[in-house]
């Protein structure tokens, strides 16, 4: 789109149509690949749902069982800014999202270099998902206690912190050591986002059974609709269950369990079905960018829904094939069906785009969208060092020269949220002060006459 065409139908708050809520994949995919990669060819608006357990942070290294169906899974959950930042990444979040680079450098000064590269590895993931992700969509994204609050806030700056919606605890209980000096931790933490208002909930399904008390309570009667205290003094019980809480009390798998597949961080089944029930229909399309042993993609079949999952584990076929026999198996006969009448995809060609190719951009709200030159793309680094040759250690914005080049930053002549591109041509060195002032509201002209009126020009 040209600068001429005006906004999109989507820029200007409007229903998508076209192709962007078409999955450009056929159901039942697994691909294997680095899930950035395969995320940024999905369509826009494809997803119903995303329900999936990244890396916790928690500076070990994973190893399946060796005689297990996942033996040979392994990753390494430390982290590097060094190593694992790519430039790329910190270079995208600086110039189109710097609240959430904000949340970003907040993890890595308040905890580590570690965290902040982490964060950083999350972020550009979580901004895929939501672009994929429909308006009515919802993700639920598993941590534990190590990270969760730096994730919030930086999910918080990709989906809005007004579309949080809660912070579940998963409990659960195993043998903990008598020595600790602390409390045993018994819990993970589900973090809860909905896309808008319009994301469905269905409470129902995950209802759960009153507590004895409950239901020994004095003048307790079922009722279709449940309700506490009425006038009449009698307390009415929802005869489905009570409404869903934000703490689930779900056992983890035992070395023992049927489900286990030796897999270092599978999750029990049930765990995943309560999010898929509670926020998708049968049909709607579930996506784990992290797949693993594919608890999240068992748990979509067999509950009806479409899926499509991305690991970059080489087995991930096999073991996904045999989870899908093994409980296809253990249904119920006139539940079975035929499961493999329909193929199961595994590819590690990554999507191509067949909707209108906008980028994961939540916040900027641009006008208009314009396609950066033609010809290698230069990083920030390279753009500032290449200003700096140019034009010396000079504020762009006041005419100030500075003895240390430490003192400019750079930054964009046309606003980004204005439809400014990331292109040297568009980019200026200011100094702290002219870059507060200009934020994302004044051009480089504006700025400069707001200099002269306010007399901070040399």
């Amino acid at each position: 789109m040209t600068a001429g065409d005006g906004p999109s139908k989507l820029e200007r708050g409007q229903p998508a149509t076209g192709n962007r809520q078409e999955a450009n994949w056929e159901n039942r995919t697994l691909f294997h690949g680095d899930n950035l990669e395969i995320m940024r060819g999905m369509n826009s608006d494809s997803v119903d749902l995303v329900a999936t357990d990244p890396p916790f942070n928690k500076g070990r290294d994973f190893h399946a069982t060796p005689d297990s169906l996942a033996a040979g899974a392994k990753f390494q959950d430390r982290w590097s800014w060094e190593r694992d930042v790519h430039e790329e990444w910190a270079d995208q979040i600086t110039d189109d999202y710097p609240r959430l680079m904000e949340a970003i450098e907040s993890a890595r000064y308040a905890h580590s270099d570690g965290m902040g590269a982490f964060m950083c590895f999350m972020a550009v993931r979580l901004l895929e998902m939501h672009r994929i992700l429909k308006p009515t969509g919802s993700i639920y994204l598993h941590c534990d206690q190590t990270a969760s609050h730096y994730l919030k806030a930086v999910m918080d700056a990709v989906f809005g912190w007004k579309q949080f919606q809660n912070n579940i605890s998963w409990c659960y209980r195993r043998m903990s050591d008598n020595r600790l000096k602390r409390f045993a931790r018994c819990h993970d933490v589900v973090l809860f986002y909905r896309m808008s208002k319009e994301a469905g909930f269905n409470a129902d399904p995950v209802r759960q059974p009153y507590s004895e008390s409950s239901v020994a309570r004095a003048g307790y009667k079922k009722t279709s609709v449940g309700r506490i205290g009425p006038a009449s003094g009698i307390c009415e019980l929802n005869e489905r269950g009570r409404f869903p809480e934000d703490w689930w009390e779900i056992p983890i798998l035992r070395p023992n369990a049927k489900e286990r597949t030796g897999y270092p961080t599978q999750k029990p089944l049930p765990l995943y079905e309560r999010m898929i029930l509670a926020s998708s229909n049968e049909g709607d399309v579930v996506c784990d960018p992290f797949a693993g042993c594919a608890t999240t993609l068992v748990a979509a079949e067999r509950l009806k829904r479409r899926w499509v999952g991305v690991d970059i584990w080489e087995n991930a076929k096999t073991v996904v094939l045999k989870r899908l026999e093994s409980e296809r198996l253990a249904l119920p006969e006139a539940e079975r069906g035929d499961l493999f009448t329909e193929q199961i995809h595994f590819t590690v060609e990554p999507p191509r785009r067949t909707d209108d190719g906008l980028p994961a951009a939540p916040f900027l709200k641009l006008q208009w969208s314009q396609a950066e030159p033609p010809g290698p793309r230069m990083t920030r680094s390279q753009i500032y060092e290449t200003l700096l040759a140019q034009q010396g250690a000079k504020c762009q914005g006041c005419d100030r020269t500075f003895d240390d080049p430490r003192y400019l930053e750079l930054d964009h002549n046309t606003p980004r949220s204005d439809g400014g591109l990331n292109h040297i041509s568009n980019r200026i060195l200011l100094c702290s002060p002219c870059n507060r002032l200009k934020s994302n509201t004044f051009t480089l002209s504006g700025l400069r006459r707001d200099n002269k009126k306010r007399g901070y020009m040399p």
